[in-house]
């Protein structure tokens, strides 16, 4: 599982992002949440501060400070905290667990470390992705040409492409290794984008799982959000993270056990799989077909999901609980579909895309790119001399990959001899040779260029 790249997007003011965010709730009833388990949350977390403010509990909870204020009153009549300094105002009173309480925190931290931001509980986790659903995403033709224009693609795979994603249907994109199906489904991004609400965790059952995830989010972080204060009621939920809409991508690492529920025996809580932290966002599954499972186990073990928009997850208690599985599906596979030999998983995907070879004309237009990007000058001759005595002998397809992977080559090249990177005969011939792992057409000598 990994984060890409995700492409720069307007920026938001300040007033426009706190919208996003569900209300902070202001008593314990409002937060979904047991007496019970946020005594046990107050009493860990004070174990690991010590000597405690409510604002600082306030914020390390992502909870309003009369929730807190509410929960700290309760375990003082129990005797699990007490004030352990007064300040001036009632802001600066310090607590501090009673020897009673630590020993409780104890027991409850043996049982499971999590210490953070409150969950939030499963319903009003799944209204939140009902409410910011993919579906809601309504694609243009004159969208998909902006969120593109800095790439070289056909028309008609623009269409494609565009239409798929505002299906909301699973889609497949196949074609020869190197034809760039990993690139266009990542930069599908573009097109699945805007701000979502996510969670840190959520509860079920009593179990906490840990949704939000640094390496699948990407925070935005605005310059001004409202500051948690005791008597602030207009803030918005600090349980929840303002993001992009996620991207998620798998790859031949992917396995059954991985789309389950991880649970942590040491620290006592949950991980949410990679297809849970998608929701809302883009979930790609690379190689299809290279996996230790099949398309056929993973299609038995997504059927339901794909079909209906939800999925079915298992605590170690047995209990069994239903959560959305709302994203943009994306399956990419050096693999022809009919080669994927399971007629019920191909009937699934609502877009079966073929990335095809470049035309000449685009593949010229690549190469091109591909050298202002390596700080490379640009020579047609020299392209066309590459077509010529290479490609074309060799019946090599114009594959996306080549002109970025052959200019790097040798510009790594040029860099090691320090000489100037050029599309001189030698270099390319070097540069061929290192690639493929053939004898190129053309013999070469010393690589010569001018030394700066």
């Amino acid at each position: 599982m990994s984060l890409i790249n995700f492409p720069p997007v307007a920026a938001h003011t300040p007033r426009e992002l706190p919208s996003a965010l569900p209300r902070a709730p202001q008593t314990i009833e409002d937060t979904g949440l047991s007496a019970t388990f946020l005594v046990e949350l107050v009493a860990k977390t004070m174990f690991q501060l010590g000597l405690t403010r409510l604002t600082e509990m306030s914020a390390q909870l992502g909870l309003a400070g009369s929730v807190v204020e509410s929960v700290c009153q309760f375990m003082r009549r129990e005797a699990l905290i007490e004030v352990a300094r007064r300040g001036q105002h009632e802001a600066d009173i310090q607590f501090d667990l009673t020897q009673a309480g630590r020993a409780r925190a104890a027991d409850w931290l043996a049982r499971s470390s999590y210490v953070g931001a409150a969950p939030v509980p499963l319903d009003v986790y799944t209204e939140r992705v009902k409410a910011q659903s993919v579906d809601g995403l309504a694609i243009t033709a004159q969208q998909v040409r902006h969120a593109f224009a800095d790439l070289v693609l056909p028309e008609a795979l623009l269409d494609l492409l565009g239409t798929a994603v505002n299906s909301g249907r699973p889609m497949l994109l196949y074609g020869a290794p190197g034809s760039g199906k990993t690139y266009l489904a990542e930069h599908l991004s573009r097109l699945v984008a805007g701000t979502i609400a996510i969670p840190h965790s959520i509860i079920v059952h009593g179990e906490v799982i840990r949704v939000f995830d640094a390496q699948c989010h990407r925070a935005v972080a605005p310059e001004a959000m409202p500051r948690a204060a005791l008597d602030n009621r207009a803030r918005p939920d600090a349980r929840w993270m303002l993001c992009e809409r996620p991207c998620v991508v798998s790859g031949g690492e992917l396995t059954l056990e991985m789309l389950d529920l991880s649970f942590d025996s040491r620290a006592g809580y949950y991980e949410a799989p990679p297809h849970f932290k998608a929701n809302n966002g883009l979930f790609i599954v690379d190689d299809l077909g290279r996996q230790v499972i099949t398309p056929r186990e993973l299609m038995n073990r997504w059927v339901v999901p794909m079909e209906r928009r939800h999925d079915h997850l298992m605590l170690r208690s047995g209990a069994k609980f239903t959560v959305p599985f709302d994203m943009v599906l994306v399956f990419s596979s050096n693999l022809l579909p009919e080669q994927l030999d399971d007629a019920a998983f191909l009937r699934r995907l609502g877009h079966k895309i073929a990335i095809e070879p470049l035309s000449p004309g685009h593949y010229a237009r690549v190469f091109e790119n591909a050298c202002r990007a390596e700080g490379i000058a640009h020579d047609p001759a020299a392209f066309d001399e590459l077509l010529r005595l290479y490609q074309k002998p060799q019946g090599r397809e114009l594959l996306a990959c080549y002109p970025r992977d052959l200019l790097h080559l040798i510009a790594s090249r040029a860099r090691y001899l320090g000489i100037e990177a050029t599309l001189s005969a030698p270099l390319i011939d070097w540069a061929w040779q290192a690639y493929f792992g053939k004898e190129a057409p053309i013999g070469s000598g010393p690589e010569t260029g001018s030394r700066p």
